[in-house]
């Protein structure tokens, strides 16, 4: 029967040299009185300490591979969108769903408090715990190995789920900084009509600035008729700057 340890490493595509560091990484803090005395330790070994220090490590690594991933993929996106995008893929409830990805709740190392309260299960602590992980292997592999990981586990699957949502964000913070660029108002959104039932609405939006209305758009949700509206004045706004 495969280890513990063993399984997570498969699940993670990759083998660690010093297996302490995933250990630690899936040490909780209320996991380390009991283990404290168990061993009879007055103070922590190296073997003995929680995941704390290494999610900071992790959201640090996770922000700078993030940056790296998106602007190999969205090279011609603005450092503004960039910066949002990133926040969207990174969040807390992508790192959850990657730490369940690796079924991270069965191998984690908790206080019977917090077994009892359904640590396992608890988004956050999975949250934190994914950022351990990735802590560790950027320790034990470097980067490359930190970057394989979160491409194929992360960034892979948020831009895949999440990747019209991105994109179409793109084009209002776009239209913002094409405004803003020539010292013009920034755009203002007015709803102006709705229709269908309440099950399969569609919503109108206009984008207005500098007391014009610039487009119009349409979308099950008042969003998404925000973006369409955005995607379509952008566009026109280019097309007169080109034609100048």
């Amino acid at each position: 029967m495969m280890k513990s340890d063993e399984l997570l490493e498969e699940r993670l595509g990759y083998k660690f040299q010093n297996r302490e560091l995933l250990r630690r990484a899936l040490t909780h803090s209320s996991a380390i009185p009991e283990l404290r005395a168990a061993r009879g330790d007055a103070e922590p070994s190296p073997q003995q300490q929680d995941n704390e220090q290494l999610e900071f490590l992790g959201d640090a690594v996770l922000d700078m591979l993030a940056s790296e991933y998106l602007l190999e993929t969205f090279a011609n996106w603005s450092e503004g969108h960039l910066s949002k995008s990133r926040a969207r893929v990174v969040n807390a409830r992508a790192l959850e769903t990657a730490a369940r990805r690796l079924q991270l709740g069965e191998h984690l190392r908790l206080g019977r408090g917090e077994e009892k309260t359904g640590g396992r299960d608890k988004p956050a602590l999975l949250a934190d715990a994914f950022e351990a992980v990735v802590a560790a292997l950027y320790l034990d592999g470097g980067l490359p190995a930190a970057r394989q990981m979160l491409r194929r586990l992360l960034f892979e699957h948020a831009i895949e789920e999440r990747g019209v949502d991105i994109a179409a964000a793109d084009r209002k913070s776009a239209l913002q900084e094409f405004l803003q660029g020539r010292g013009q108002a920034p755009a203002e959104y007015r709803l102006s009509g709705q229709s269908g039932p309440d099950h399969r609405r569609t919503f109108r939006v206009e984008v207005w600035a500098n007391g014009i209305c610039m487009a119009s758009g349409e979308g099950s949700t008042k969003k998404e008729a925000e973006q369409q509206a955005a995607r379509v004045a952008l566009n026109r706004l280019e097309q007169a700057v080109t034609r100048s």
